[in-house]
């Protein structure tokens, strides 16, 4: 039975009381989300994010943050931070008949030992691109000498290559384009790739995998597309 020394403390501590029982439920509530986010962190997987992009000049550029590998050592260095290895872009010049623009994903060692980006982009100046990048995933990492002693060599790139191109219809006299190639290619069993323009609202996503019956790390996929960018000519 409450007496009116009681009701008179409770009336008079009542608003420090409701703080106190706010602040305790809060903390209990962030422990919890705590808790749920190291618990989702240990399990969840590292991805590699990479870009390649062209404007209407026809300059390109390539960009890649890699997410790393778990449990690694600490100090290693992977393919994000050495260029010719994670991302590579160069524009057309006196020796290079097309701009390119590469990213790499993939096991960081088996990217730096073979500079696949690099080496993606110096092929994709020949004429055939599908075939160049065929024959560079092939040649240069499955069965890369520096990646000889791997039972499996995982990596994945997306390539942009783009050059000047005629238009020969009369209404397009005022006008001038860009003949825009979006390669990708994987060693893993399947890669995300999105892609948009300026004049898209959302990017249209697509997962590649390998062929049925494929080998992850011995087999390879690759698919694309082309497209045309034009721009009023100044």
């Amino acid at each position: 039975m409450a007496t009116k020394f009681g009701l008179s403390a409770f009336r008079k501590n009542r608003r420090k009381l409701e703080l106190a029982e706010k602040v305790e439920t809060e903390m209990i509530q962030t422990k919890k989300r705590r808790e749920v986010s190291e618990n989702t962190n240990v399990t969840a997987s590292l991805d590699t994010v990479g870009a390649v992009v062209v404007d209407h000049e026809g300059n390109v550029a390539a960009a890649v943050s890699s997410g790393g590998l778990a449990m690694k050592h600490p100090g290693r260095v992977g393919q994000a931070a050495v260029y010719g290895c994670g991302c590579w872009a160069e524009n057309t010049s006196g020796s290079n008949v097309y701009s390119t623009a590469v990213s790499t994903s993939g096991c960081g060692e088996h990217l730096i030992r073979t500079m696949l980006a690099r080496e993606c982009s110096v092929a994709l100046q020949s004429e055939d691109a599908h075939q160049a990048l065929l024959e560079t995933m092939q040649k240069k990492f499955v069965r890369s000498p520096f990646l000889a002693h791997e039972d499996s060599v995982l990596g994945g790139v997306i390539v942009l290559r783009c050059c000047r191109c005629s238009l020969e219809s009369e209404s397009s006299l005022n006008t001038r384009a860009l003949l825009v190639e979006f390669l990708w290619s994987h060693t893993t069993e399947s890669m995300c790739v999105g892609y948009m323009s300026t004049q898209d609202g959302k990017a249209k996503t697509h997962i590649s995998r390998l062929p049925p019956g494929a080998v992850a790390g011995q087999s390879l996929a690759i698919e694309g597309g082309v497209c045309r960018l034009r721009s009023p000519v100044t």
